[in-house]
């Protein structure tokens, strides 16, 4: 819902409103056990859906998995704190270079979604996943650094962490070979 070609969302979804349409997507066609590629915000969907429905999935292969909260610098606390503080006294508009390039390019609905969904920890969700997890990350991953892939590692009892070197948040693009070996020999 929201992405490419599917139609627009009636109201902002929040994670939850996502898991439960894939949830429900999946069991009216029928799938059972399924193993699980996710990237990202579809890794959100995942630890979510995994966490709530440890039978739901088999294995599941997480790369570049955001949903936990990230860590601020001085200068970013700093930024945040700026913010706030002005869009007390000045309109939004007026406070553009404070969001990101992607933000500024969702429709109003898909902006109250995204301010729902990053602003959900995982970390209980990440706990309770039971199935046997593969966490991939690019060393060189800014969106969802290698510290979180860390904090998924320990979270998450069955799994296994891979740092690929060199790759970024698309560490299956950068790296295609390696990922899709490194993902046949766990799915298998």
């Amino acid at each position: 819902m929201g992405f490419g070609d599917n139609k627009k969302m009636p109201y902002p979804f929040s994670l939850s409103d996502y898991v439960n349409y894939v949830k429900d997507r999946l069991d009216k066609m029928g799938v059972k056990k399924p193993c699980v590629i996710a990237h990202s915000f579809g890794a959100r969907i995942a630890v979510k859906l995994a966490g709530s429905h440890p039978d739901f999935f088999d294995k599941i292969v997480l790369v570049g998995a955001a949903g936990l909260k990230p860590r601020f610098s001085i200068k970013r606390r700093a930024k945040r704190l700026t913010f706030k503080i002005l869009k007390l006294f000045v309109k939004r508009e007026r406070l553009k270079r404070f969001y990101s390039k992607d933000y500024l390019s969702l429709s109003p609905v898909m902006r109250e979604s995204f301010k729902k969904i990053i602003s959900e920890d995982l970390s209980s969700s990440a706990k309770k996943v039971a199935n046997k997890t593969l966490i991939v990350v690019g060393d060189r991953d800014k969106e969802t650094p290698v510290y979180m892939a860390k904090r998924y590692y320990k979270l998450i009892k069955n799994s296994t962490l891979l740092v690929f070197k060199g790759a970024g948040h698309f560490a299956f693009i950068d790296m295609p070979d390696k990922f899709n070996r490194e993902a046949k020999e766990f799915l298998l």
